[in-house]
C-alpha cells in the first residue's frame, strides 16, 4: 500500500494529516493534526494510533461488526476501515444484529473478540440496554446472550451517517481506538 492510498483512507475517516510508520515519531509527538469537531477538539498521538498491520501482530484478535450490511458508498467506506485497521479476512466478520449468538462461533484458539455495533438500534439489541447511541458510545458494553459472557461491545455511528456527516468521523475514530484498546487488553 503506498502513501497516496493510505492518505485516501485516512481522509475518508476525517483524518487530514498523518506521518508514515517508516518514520518513528516520539511518544509525545502528535502525528495527526488536531481537528475541531463542534466544540470538541481531537488530537491523536503516536501511542493511540499504533495500528500495526496484521502480519506484524501476534494474536491480534477477532473483530465482529454488527449492523445493517453496508451498500454503495457505505460499503466502500467500510472496506477502507478494514484496510486502515490492517485486518485480514480471518480477523473480522460482518453479522446482523438479529443473528442468534452461538457459542460455537467463538474462536477455538481462544483469540480475544471485540464487537462493534453500527448504530443505536444494533447496540441496544445486542447489549439489552435502552439508552440512545449518545449514552452508549464511549462505554464498553457486553453482548447480552447466553454463552457470550465478557464479549465486549462498542457502540458507534451507522456507516451511512458517517458518509452524510463527515464531522462524526473523528468521534468514530475514537470508537475504533476504544475497540482496539479493549482487544489489546483482553
Amino acid at each position: 500500500m503506498n502513501m497516496s492510498t493510505n492518505s485516501t483512507f485516512l481522509k475518508e475517516m476525517g483524518i487530514t494529516e498523518w506521518t508514515s510508520r517508516d518514520v518513528v515519531p516520539q511518544a509525545s509527538e502528535t502525528i495527526v493534526t488536531t481537528e475541531e469537531v463542534g466544540e470538541q477538539s481531537v488530537a491523536l498521538t503516536s501511542e493511540t494510533l499504533a495500528l500495526t498491520p496484521a502480519k506484524d501482530r501476534a494474536s491480534s484478535g477477532i473483530w465482529w461488526f454488527f449492523g445493517n450490511k453496508p451498500q454503495g458508498d457505505a460499503e466502500l467506506f467500510f472496506q477502507s476501515i478494514i484496510r486502515v485497521l490492517g485486518l485480514t479476512p480471518q480477523e473480522w466478520s460482518w453479522k446482523a444484529p438479529s443473528d442468534k449468538f452461538n457459542p460455537e462461533q467463538l474462536p477455538q484458539d481462544g483469540s480475544p473478540i471485540v464487537a462493534l455495533a453500527f448504530g443505536g438500534a444494533a447496540a441496544q439489541k445486542l447489549s439489552g440496554e435502552r439508552d440512545g447511541l449518545p449514552e452508549l458510545r464511549e462505554t464498553v458494553l457486553a453482548i447480552n446472550a447466553d454463552g457470550a459472557e465478557d464479549l465486549p461491545l462498542i457502540a458507534t455511528f451507522e456507516l451511512n451517517q458517517l458518509i452524510s456527516r463527515p464531522k462524526d468521523r473523528a468521534l468514530f475514530w475514537q470508537d475504533l481506538l476504544l475497540a482496539k484498546s479493549v482487544l489489546q487488553n483482553s
